[in-house]
C-alpha cells in the first residue's frame, strides 16, 4: 500500500538522500543536485517547471469519459485511454451521471467541505455523494447540500477536450489524490510546504488581497487571519541552493493597486456584470488565499509574487525562474459557480503556448493540476492517511484529482498508476533543483515521486516513481 512502499524500512532508499542515485557508480554522493548516470554526475535536462492549479474537480469528472478500461477492472498498461478507469455509467445506488459542462459548472457550487466529503466518501466507499450523506455548506444561510445529483457530473470531449490532448500529447497520473479531505485552501498548502496547517479554508493570509477586507454579500468568510513566521517552504529550499522562484498570480497587479488591508480591485478585464451574474463578478478579485505562500511571512508581499502578465514577460526577457507557481483568477480556473470549464482550459492553453513557443520550451517541465475535487464524485478510494495534523490526528486524503505533465520531458501517452498526491511535486522539486529529498520533514519524506511521468531518455537523470 501507499506508506509502505515508500517507507525506508520497505527497501527504498533514506528520504535524506537522493532518490535512485547510483552513487556508488559515481564514487560516492554526487555534488548537490546531481545524479549518477552511467557512473557520471550530472544535472538534470529539466531546468523549469510550471506548475499550474486549477480548481475544484475530481478525476473522474474530467477524465472518467475519456478513459477506457471498465470501472474497477485496475489496468496495469500505461499507454493510453485504454490503460485507466472510465467512471462508472451508474454510482453505488444507481443514479446516472449529469454532463457537466460550462452550463452545468456555471449553474452551481458543490458542497466540498471536509465534513461533507467524508461522509461522500463513506470509508472508501465512495457512495454518498449522491445520496445518503446529511447537511451542507450553510454559508450565507443556504448553499449545496453533501449529497445531490448533481455531483455525479461527467464532462466530454466538448467540455475538456483541450485536457484530453494535453493527456494523449503528454502524461496522466490516475491515482493522484488531494492531501486532505474538503477544501481548497487546506490543499494548497502542501504544494508549498507538504503538510497540514489548517482543515477547509479556515485560514487566510495576511496579506494584500485578503477577501476578509471586502464587503461581500455574496460571499461567507470565516476565516483567521493568519500569517506563518518561522516555516520552511519549498520554495526557500530552492532558493536556498540557489534557484530561483515566482508567484504569477492572476489580477495581482489590481490587489496591490488597492493596497494592503483594502479589499482587491475588480479586475478591469471581468467578464462578468454585476447585475446579470452578481456573484461571478464579485470572483473577479485576487484572492490571496488561492496562493499558498502568501500565508508565509517571507513571501507575503513582497517581489515572489507579482502579476500574471509578468510572466509573459519574464519568459521574453530571459528571466523565467526554476519554478513558477501560475494561479488563474477565480472567474477562469472552473470553480464551479463562478468561472466556465472553456475559460479554465483557454488559460491552461495559454500558458503552455507561451512556453512552447519560447526559447524555454525545450528546458521546461509544465505540470498541471487541480487544488481538490470539489465535491464531484470519483470512484477510486483514497489511501490511508500519512500526515497528521496538530492534535496529531491522521489527516484523511479526499478524491483523485488530475495530473498532467506536459512538454519534452513527459513520457508521451503514459497513463501512470503511482499513488502520488500534492508533496509528490515537492519531492520532485527537490529532487531535481536541489537533491536529497524529503529535505522539508512532512510527507515530501513519505510520498512517491513523480518520475512514472517522465521520459529518462529526456530528463536525462532518472527521476524516482
Amino acid at each position: 500500500m501507499f506508506v509502505c512502499c515508500m517507507l525506508v524500512a520497505c527497501g527504498h532508499h533514506d528520504p535524506a538522500m537522493p532518490d535512485g542515485s547510483d552513487d556508488a557508480g559515481c564514487g560516492g554522493a554526487c555534488p548537490g543536485a546531481q545524479h549518477c548516470v552511467a557512473g557520471t554526475c550530472r544535472d538534470s535536462n529539466i531546468q523549469h517547471v510550471v506548475l499550474v492549479v486549477e480548481e475544484n474537480h475530481t478525476f473522474d469528472a474530467y477524465f472518467g469519459r475519456y478513459c477506457q478500461a471498465p470501472a474497477g477492472s485496475n489496468p496495469t498498461c500505461t499507454t493510453g485511454p485504454a490503460c485507466c478507469e472510465r467512471a462508472p455509467d451508474t454510482e453505488p445506488h444507481g443514479a446516472s451521471p449529469i454532463v457537466l459542462d460550462d452550463s452545468s459548472n456555471f449553474a452551481e457550487d458543490r458542497d466540498h467541505l471536509q465534513a461533507c466529503e467524508l461522509q461522500q466518501l463513506d470509508g472508501g466507499a465512495m457512495d454518498k455523494f449522491v445520496t445518503g450523506a446529511s447537511g451542507g455548506d450553510t454559508c450565507a444561510g443556504s448553499g449545496p447540500s453533501c449529497s445531490s445529483a448533481n455531483n455525479f457530473a461527467l464532462a466530454g470531449s466538448a467540455a475538456v477536450g483541450g485536457y484530453w490532448t494535453l493527456a494523449t500529447n503528454g502524461a496522466l497520473a490516475d491515482r493522484y489524490f488531494q492531501p486532505i479531505a474538503g477544501g481548497t485552501s487546506s490543499n494548497d498548502m502542501y504544494l508549498a510546504i507538504a503538510h497540514y496547517q489548517f482543515t477547509d479554508n479556515d485560514a487566510m493570509p495576511d496579506a494584500i488581497g485578503n477577501l476578509l477586507d471586502c464587503t461581500l454579500d455574496s460571499v461567507c468568510l470565516s476565516a483567521t487571519r493568519t500569517k506563518y513566521t518561522g516555516r520552511t517552504t519549498i520554495a526557500d529550499v530552492l532558493l536556498g541552493a540557489g534557484k530561483t522562484f515566482k508567484v504569477y498570480a492572476d489580477g495581482y497587479a489590481e490587489a496591490v493597486a488597492a493596497g494592503y488591508g483594502k479589499c482587491p480591485n475588480i479586475t478591469s478585464d471581468c467578464q462578468y456584470s454585476a447585475i446579470s451574474h452578481p456573484i461571478a463578478h464579485q470572483a473577479c478579485r485576487y484572492d490571496a488565499s488561492d496562493i499558498p505562500f502568501a500565508y508565509y511571512a517571507q513571501f507575503a508581499d513582497t517581489s515572489s509574487i507579482v502579476d500574471y502578465a509578468q510572466l509573459a514577460q519574464d519568459v521574453a526577457g530571459g528571466a523565467l525562474p526554476s519554478f513558477a507557481y501560475v494561479k488563474a483568477l477565480t472567474t477562469r480556473n472552473e470553480h464551479p459557480n463562478v468561472s466556465n470549464i472553456s475559460d479554465g482550459v483557454a488559460f491552461v492553453q495559454g500558458l503552455i503556448q507561451t512556453i512552447e513557443q519560447s526559447p524555454y520550451a525545450s528546458s521546461t517541465l509544465v505540470l498541471v493540476t487541480w487544488d481538490e475535487g470539489g465535491g464531484f464524485f470519483d470512484h477510486i478510494a483514497p489511501p490511508p492517511s500519512i500526515d497528521t495534523d496538530d492534535a496529531n490526528a491522521p489527516v484523511p486524503y479526499g478524491t483523485r484529482v488530475p495530473l498532467l505533465a506536459i512538454g519534452p520531458f513527459a513520457k508521451t501517452g503514459t497513463v501512470s498508476h503511482v499513488t502520488m498526491e500534492h508533496s509528490s511535486i515537492v519531492r520532485f522539486l527537490e529532487y531535481n533543483f536541489v537533491g536529497p529529498v524529503g529535505q522539508l520533514g512532512h510527507n515530501d519524506a513519505k510520498v512517491h515521486n513523480i518520475g512514472s511521468l517522465l521520459d529518462s531518455s529526456a530528463t536525462g537523470v532518472i527521476v524516482p516513481e
